[in-house]
């Protein structure tokens, strides 16, 4: 096998949820063959038949027996125990490429497929699923994280051509700070959608609809700024010092749902602090927002 360019080689995905049907579905359109897949759900199994047709469903650990390349996508917490069962299995073998896909994860987690003679390889994709077809067409447009063995340029360099094959960008992650990149994602990604919602939550209470119509271009243009201007896009009451304007928000808020005014509360202490910082709010103006935000409305 060429190091900067892995050989056709069969795919063996456990299992088929969002992420392993796609991968393996973005490798079958760079020419490997995916053999075998895994799956119990009903979803799973539909998932397989609309993105892995005519891939026959085995258990996993027949998947990674016959399987020159493994990709083991399943949760984060399930990731330890499946490769110690797979590899007390004997479904590991020499030269085979065990990759995951979990991000909280680096290459440690798969010590126990490296005893047998796997190259082991996490490939985190930077994106959220839908577990549909149109995935396979946003990986060109997202970034992997690639961690493989410290010292090993080879291994990374398979990691990275295997992205490349995806249609995505590789982008090298050392196993030490794997932890910090999947917590920042996740606080990004996951906190994004919880905000949006009580967001268009708290409109629709209001009595205002469609919500999402009416913030869609507001959200996608604050993203879009903060992304290109960091900081300097900051703007709104808080991040402009009006004082009555936060008390107001923390009254309105607090009547209708006591967890959501909390929220608003860290969140506008964070955005004083970053504006403050940005040379957007004078110190003053700061020192009172902050003051207004811990004695409530």
């Amino acid at each position: 096998m060429d190091a900067g360019r892995p050989a056709r080689l069969a795919v063996g995905v456990v299992s088929a949820g969002r992420v392993g049907a796609v991968v393996g579905a973005a490798w079958a359109a760079a020419g490997h063959h995916v053999v075998a897949t895994s799956g119990v759900s009903r979803d799973s199994v539909k998932r397989a038949a609309a993105l892995l047709p005519d891939v026959p469903l085995r258990p996993p650990d027949e998947v990674v027996a016959g399987a020159d390349l493994a990709l083991l996508a399943v949760p984060d917490d399930v990731l330890p125990g499946l490769v110690r069962g797979l590899a007390a299995a004997g479904s590991f073998r020499p030269g085979q490429i065990v990759v995951h896909t979990s991000g909280a994860h680096g290459v440690a987690v798969l010590a126990p497929a490296a005893e047998h003679g796997v190259l082991p390889l996490a490939l985190h994709p930077v994106m959220t699923f839908t577990g549909r077809t149109e995935d396979v067409n946003r990986l060109a447009s997202c970034s992997v994280g690639v961690t493989a063995t410290a010292g090993d340029e080879a291994a990374w360099s398979v990691g990275e051509a295997l992205v490349v094959e995806m249609g995505a960008e590789p982008v090298r992650i050392e196993e030490r700070v794997r932890p910090l990149y999947h917590a920042a994602l996740a606080h990004g990604a996951n906190h994004l959608v919880t905000l949006v919602r009580d967001c268009v939550e708290t409109l629709e209470r209001a009595g205002i609809s469609p919500a999402e119509r009416l913030v869609a271009p507001l959200l996608s243009a604050a993203l879009d700024n903060a992304l290109r201007h960091g900081d300097r896009a900051l703007t709104g009451p808080v991040a402009r010092g009006d004082v009555e304007t936060v008390r107001a928000h923390l009254r309105e808020l607090g009547a209708v749902d006591k967890d959501l005014v909390e929220t608003y509360r860290v969140l506008a202490g964070r955005t004083a602090r970053r504006a403050a910082g940005a040379g957007l709010l004078p110190d003053s103006a700061a020192h009172d927002v902050l003051a207004t935000l811990e004695e409530g409305p």
